[in-house]
């Protein structure tokens, strides 16, 4: 619960405001959001009678503002300061006036007033709304291929081959390795090396029904508090698969995969020579495929994963690289963004980015926080300007078709035959790993 004394972020306030539209009881909405029962009382008695423009706080000093009692040339000397030192916060400043500029202290403001002088100012960093990534519901695994763990080791030095990053997946509830790949040359392997690792997984073993990630930038999108998906995650929706992530800085919620991690580095990396890495993967391929028919698993009471769930030699779910562009639904993509919620500030254009894509509304909306949610039925974004003050905008959602969320995939399958040239790039072994996908 929050403690006394701390503001209620505008997104929560919003979502106050809708769980009471929805017919929800203050009680209800204070157990479901964590929150003190007056707090979400006072929110949702201001959202029924002013709306959204009611929900925008309006706390703080009179019109006046921030160090309206002390000399202009204080104030000046204080802006002049912070924009040579765009780095210093309300304390260096403080400081750097009285043992660099000879002030003394009792002529000066306080920490705080200096620091809500600068944020009236517009000289300090403009923070975002937090608002996470619509997720799964927690579930109980009780069948393989249910939930799969992925994840990437650090890189190795492997002899024969150099250095690779070798990606893992497995099964949950089974504990059936599902996939090894290496990534030639690369500490942190790229989406399009995902993509390939999936794409070999699924042609395999079938499609998973839930797959859990960390919050690595392939994955998770770590530069805003109001995340948008990225292009794997939503390449998985749009087939049908759940996706979900482990808390942050939490390697216990992946237990499986890192332990997968060692087996792998023990079973095929240590101490062994590759000629090159072709013949790396295709070992990987074949130990796997022994540890996973042979060698005993003290937790599947010293069975092999397919000797105590033979039923995990498929998921049921068919895939092949052929019948991709068909499977992809993005259907599945609009009903999960209507899930969710965003907040992006306008920059001095009246712009904001989303997805990597730029989007415009209105100058007027210049430097401002506005709220987006998702319209299925237009495929439109609907941005809100804080506080409900103007109408809400429409602007078409860019970059979602089933091409673009194939990547790769779709370029290789109108390519016609070419030679390739050594050494191999990364480019160049996915090139003879999607060749050999194609054929199969």
């Amino acid at each position: 619960m929050k403690r006394q004394g701390q503001t209620t972020p505008y997104a929560v306030r919003v979502k106050i405001g809708e769980l009471a539209n929805e017919g929800k009881t203050d009680a209800q909405i204070a157990v479901e959001l964590g929150d003190n029962y007056w707090t979400v009382r006072k929110w949702r008695r201001r959202f029924q009678q002013q709306g959204k423009a009611g929900l925008v706080s309006t706390m703080g000093r009179p019109v006046k503002g921030a160090l309206s009692t002390f000399s202009a040339t204080i104030c000046s000397v204080i802006r002049r300061v912070r924009a040579a030192h765009p780095g210093w916060g309300a304390d260096s400043i403080l400081a750097s006036l009285i043992w660099d500029e000879g002030w003394s202290l009792a002529e000066l403001p306080s920490r705080s007033s200096i620091a809500a002088f600068l944020k009236q100012s517009g000289l300090t960093k403009q923070y975002g709304y937090s608002s996470p990534l619509p997720e799964p519901e927690e579930q109980t695994i009780t069948k393989p291929h249910q939930e799969w763990e992925l994840d990437a080791m650090g890189d190795q030095k492997v002899k024969g081959v150099g250095a690779i990053s070798l990606i893992n997946i497995i099964d949950v509830f089974s504990s059936l390795k599902v996939e090894s790949y290496p990534c030639l040359n690369q500490r942190n392997p790229s989406t399009p090396e995902y993509y390939l690792t999936l794409r070999r997984a699924f042609l395999k073993f079938g499609l998973p029904e839930r797959i859990t990630f960390d919050h690595g930038t392939v994955f998770y999108d770590n530069t805003s508090p109001s995340p948008w998906p990225t292009k794997l995650h939503l390449w998985l929706i749009a087939l049908g698969i759940e996706v979900s992530f482990t808390r942050k800085r939490c390697p216990t919620d992946h237990a499986r995969v890192e332990r997968m991690h060692q087996t792998m580095d023990g079973q095929a990396l240590k101490g062994q020579t590759w000629s090159d890495p072709e013949a790396l993967w295709e070992g990987l391929d074949r130990r796997r495929e022994m540890l996973n028919a042979h060698l005993p698993v003290r937790t599947l009471d010293r069975q092999s994963p397919l000797l105590a769930y033979p039923t995990a030699v498929h998921s049921q779910r068919p895939y092949q690289t052929a019948w991709e562009q068909e499977m992809l639904q993005l259907n599945r993509i609009y009903s999960y963004l209507e899930s969710g919620r965003w907040f992006r500030r306008m920059n001095k254009g009246g712009n904001f980015s989303l997805g990597g894509y730029s989007y415009r509304t209105c100058w007027r909306w210049h430097s401002q926080m506005v709220e987006i949610t998702f319209d299925a039925q237009t495929v439109t974004l609907v941005c809100t300007l804080e506080g409900g003050s103007e109408s809400p905008m429409r602007v078409p959602l860019q970059g979602f078709s089933e091409a673009e969320l194939m990547g790769e995939l779709s370029v290789f399958e109108r390519l016609p035959d070419f030679q390739l040239s050594l050494p191999w790039s990364a480019e160049t072994w996915r090139a003879i790993a999607y060749a050999e996908l194609l054929a199969a």
